[in-house]
C-alpha cells in the first residue's frame, strides 16, 4: 500500500514538473537603453525561484556571434587574419581530403563554408581528444562540395577549429580569452562553459534547462560551479593542468555553451547596433554583417540538412532574417524588416539576439522546454519563438 501511494506521489510530481510553465525571458534594447519586457516561469523549479531578466542560462548557437567578435577583436589587434590559411595559426595542415589543395580560412569557418559538418554529433570533443584527430574522421567533410566553393552548410565544428585557432594566437584557454577580449570590456558577468568569466553570484541565478518531458537538460548547478566545466569521455579525469592550448578548441563549447542573462545579451546587442562604435573597427562590423552568402534555392543547407528556408542570408556567425524571395522563410517578426544576429536552439531552449540595423531596436529572449518536433509558425521559427517576440511587442518600451 505504502509503495503503491509512493508510486502515485511520484508519478504526481513528474506530472506537475511536466505541466510547469516555460521559463522566458525578452529584453529589448535600442542604442541607448534596455528594458526587460517578459519574465515568466522558474528558472529552477525544485527551488521555485522565479526567472529574471539577470538569470544567466546557456543560449546555444548565440554563442557562435560571440565567438566571432572575439576573432574580430583580434583582427583588429592585427593577430589574426580572416583570409589566412588556418593551417600557419594551427600549427598543422588542415585540409579538406577531398580538396587538399584548397586552404581553409577563417571567413570559411565562420561563414559555414568550409566544407566541414557536424557528422553525428562529432563537434563534441572529449577532453584527451585534440582537434586534429577529430578532423580526420572522414564523417565530418562534406566531400561534394569545396572550402570557399560558395556552398553553404551550417556546422557547429567549424567553432572549436576557430576556438583552437585563437587559443594558440593568445597563448590564453579560450574561456580566458573570451573573457578577456569580449565579456569583461563589455563588463558582462558572462562566461563560456561556466568557466573564466561568470560570478559566484552567476552561479546562484543559472537558468536549469528542462526537456519537454520536464526532465533537467542542462546546468542544475544548485548554487554551485559545475564539478568539470568540460566534456570528459569514458573514464577521463577532470584534469586541465596538462591541457595544451590549441589541441581542442571544443573543451569551453564555443559553438554553445555562452552563460549570459538576457539583460546582458541585449547589452552585447547595443554594441552591435551601434556598430560595433567604440568596441570594433568599422571594417570589422562591416565584416561580420555583411552576407556573404544568400540562399538561392540550391547553393546550400541548413544543420538539419534540410534547404528549408531558415536560413536565407549570412556573414560571418551573423544571420540575416527577413528576407525576401520564393525560397526563404526567415521573417520571425512578421514585419519584412531585415534584422541581423543569430538564433539558439539546444536542450529545449529556443534564444534569439536580432537587431534591425536601421533603427538601432533590438530583442535578446529565451523560451525554455520547447519539444524537439514542436511546429513552425508562418515562418520557418517555431510557435513559441513567435509567440516570444509578439508579446515583447506589445510592452512598450518607453
Amino acid at each position: 500500500m505504502k509503495s503503491t501511494l509512493a508510486a502515485a506521489l511520484l508519478a504526481l510530481a513528474a506530472s506537475a514538473v511536466q505541466a510547469a510553465p516555460p521559463a522566458t525571458v525578452a529584453v529589448a534594447f535600442d542604442r541607448s537603453a534596455v528594458r526587460p519586457v517578459l519574465a515568466e516561469g522558474e528558472a529552477d523549479r525544485a527551488a521555485h525561484r522565479l526567472v529574471t531578466a539577470d538569470d544567466p542560462v546557456r543560449i546555444a548557437s548565440i554563442s557562435k556571434l560571440v565567438t566571432a567578435i572575439g576573432v574580430m577583436r583580434l583582427v583588429d589587434q592585427r593577430k589574426l587574419s580572416l583570409d589566412r590559411d588556418v593551417s600557419d595559426y594551427l600549427g598543422w595542415s588542415l585540409r579538406h581530403p577531398a580538396f587538399p589543395a584548397r586552404p581553409i580560412t577563417l571567413r570559411h569557418l565562420l561563414s559555414h563554408q568550409s566544407g566541414l559538418i557536424d557528422g553525428a554529433e562529432l563537434y563534441l570533443i572529449p577532453l584527451g581528444t585534440t582537434i586534429q584527430q577529430r578532423l580526420a574522421d572522414p564523417r565530418v567533410w562534406d566531400n561534394a562540395h569545396a572550402p570557399g566553393s560558395g556552398w553553404f552548410h551550417y556546422a557547429n565544428l567549424n567553432f572549436p577549429v576557430v576556438a583552437s585557432v585563437i587559443e594558440r594566437v593568445t597563448g590564453e584557454r579560450f574561456d580566458v580569452a573570451m573573457s578577456r577580449l569580449v565579456l569583461k570590456p563589455l563588463k558582462l558577468d558572462a562566461c563560456f562553459n561556466w568557466g573564466a568569466g561568470c560570478s559566484a553570484g552567476a552561479f546562484k541565478r543559472a537558468v536549469v534547462l528542462y526537456r519537454a518531458s520536464g526532465e533537467v537538460a542542462r546546468d542544475d548547478l544548485r548554487g554551485n560551479p559545475p564539478v568539470c566545466p568540460v566534456y570528459l569521455g569514458d573514464g577521463t579525469s577532470c584534469d586541465l593542468s596538462t591541457y595544451k592550448l590549441g589541441d581542442n578548441g571544443a573543451l569551453f563549447s564555443p559553438q554553445g555553451g555562452l552563460r549570459i542573462s538576457m539583460r546582458d545579451l541585449a547589452r552585447l546587442g547595443q554594441m552591435l547596433a551601434r556598430e560595433g562604435r567604440g568596441f570594433l573597427t568599422v571594417r570589422s562590423y562591416a565584416e561580420l554583417t555583411h552576407a556573404r552568402w544568400r540562399f538561392d534555392g540550391h547553393n546550400g543547407v541548413g544543420e538539419d540538412g534540410l534547404a528549408n528556408g531558415f536560413f536565407c542570408a549570412f556573414g560571418l556567425a551573423v544571420q540575416r532574417i527577413g528576407s525576401r524571395g520564393e525560397h526563404c522563410r526567415d521573417d520571425l517578426f512578421g514585419d519584412g524588416k531585415p534584422r541581423l544576429g543569430h538564433a539558439g536552439d539546444a536542450y529545449g531552449l529556443k534564444a534569439g539576439l536580432w537587431w534591425d540595423p536601421v533603427s538601432g531596436k533590438g530583442l535578446a529572449f529565451f523560451t525554455s522546454a520547447v519539444a524537439p518536433d514542436a511546429p513552425t509558425g508562418r515562418s520557418a521559427f517555431t510557435k513559441a519563438e513567435e509567440s516570444v517576440v509578439e508579446r515583447a511587442a506589445r510592452v512598450p518600451f518607453r
